[in-house]
């Protein structure tokens, strides 16, 4: 798992060496949050480190291109998922062949959504979760846009400015972590994966179950 891990890595972080780092940077941010499973922080690192002073720049392209992508993905749960009433085939390939995401815990976060929707959308976007289920369950289910725009807006900002602002304070350290640690990093970032899925799972989802 590791080995895949580490060339996945590497092959997210080979883009800041060549001339289309920023549009990389962009379409991965973008993508993310709406359909692509491989998260933009590793390209952000590896840019914000070969150019530490525009690391607050490529923190905003990235906040940038995911809260637009994040909007996409609203507009492919509001557009898109339903046949009527009912489902249709991109729906339920949806259903079919994402890891853990069922129709029934599409309809528990609909129930949910009415409670904390914005806590929901806002745990989501700052942490490692997958942000596009969200972003299309809540255009799926007719989430009010404002709320879904400034909660998407303020977590995914945080995060990546985060990022930015880590890199920018101390550069090389990260850098030389991150290589050094990488397995232990992977596993706790699985931890931190699941953990957050649970939180929200139980927390609110099954809050009223």
């Amino acid at each position: 798992m590791f080995t895949v891990l580490r060339k996945l890595y590497n092959w997210v972080q080979h883009w800041s060496e060549t001339p289309y780092g920023l549009l990389a940077l962009f379409i991965l941010s973008f993508s993310e949050a709406s359909f692509f499973p491989v998260p933009p922080d590793v390209l952000l690192i590896a840019l914000a480190l070969g150019s530490r002073k525009q690391a607050i720049k490529f923190g905003f392209i990235c906040s940038i291109a995911s809260i637009a992508g994040g909007f996409v993905g609203y507009s492919i749960g509001h557009f898109i998922w339903w046949d009527g009433t009912n489902y249709n085939s991109f729906a339920n390939f949806f259903f079919n062949n994402i890891p853990g995401f069922t129709e029934a815990l599409f309809q528990k976060i609909q129930n949910q959504y009415n409670h904390y929707g914005f806590i929901i959308i806002f745990t989501a976007g700052f942490t490692p979760i997958p942000f596009k289920v969200f972003t299309i369950s809540a255009g799926a289910f007719d989430i009010s846009l404002p709320l879904f725009l400034i909660a998407s807006t303020i977590s995914r900002s945080a995060r990546f400015f985060l990022v930015s602002f880590l890199i920018w304070k101390y550069g090389e350290k990260i850098n030389y972590f991150i290589d050094r640690y990488f397995n232990l990093l992977s596993i706790i970032f699985v931890i931190i994966l699941i953990g957050s899925y649970l939180f929200i799972n139980f927390v609110f989802i099954n809050s009223f179950y």
